[in-house]
């Protein structure tokens, strides 16, 4: 069955509660920096990425199948559970080659600017210090070079 896309929705939110609120799915990644305000999206997006305990129906969602939701760090935003920004800045960075950095950058960019001018909260994992040092200087002029 094919994914709505997040253009028949008024928000972002709104469309990941439509398509993945209720259900045993965490949102993550880029789909977890949108539903957490971080990242603006792309238009006309209709890929969803979610931690899962079994595949669904859906054509459009990236499954990332999980025996447990144990060790992912999560919070409930409504009728939708999605990663902390702790556990979806650390995914990301695990998978650093193989994301696109811009929902990453812009989500730290905004994460720094509305802390504070700071990233004191994040709780990086000491594996992932030196890939999250090569973007947190490019997050920080994000907004300059927009």
């Amino acid at each position: 069955m094919a994914t709505p896309t997040s253009n028949e929705y008024l928000t972002v939110r709104a469309w990941h509660r439509a398509v993945v609120g209720g259900k045993d799915m965490i949102l993550r990644r880029t789909s977890a920096l949108e539903h957490l305000q971080l990242f603006s999206g792309y238009a006309n997006g209709n890929n969803i990425e979610v931690y899962a305990k079994n595949r669904g129906e859906l054509e459009d969602i990236h499954y990332n199948i999980v025996d447990t939701f144990d060790g992912i760090d999560y919070v409930l935003i409504g009728n939708v559970l999605c990663t902390s920004v702790n556990q979806t800045v650390n995914d990301m960075l695990a998978d650093i080659e193989n994301i696109d950095e811009q929902p990453l950058v812009e989500g730290l960019s905004r994460y720094y600017y509305s802390n504070g001018n700071s990233f004191d909260g994040l709780r990086i994992r000491p594996e992932y210090i030196e890939r999250f040092n090569s973007v947190k200087d490019w997050a920080v002029e994000y907004y300059d070079e927009v």
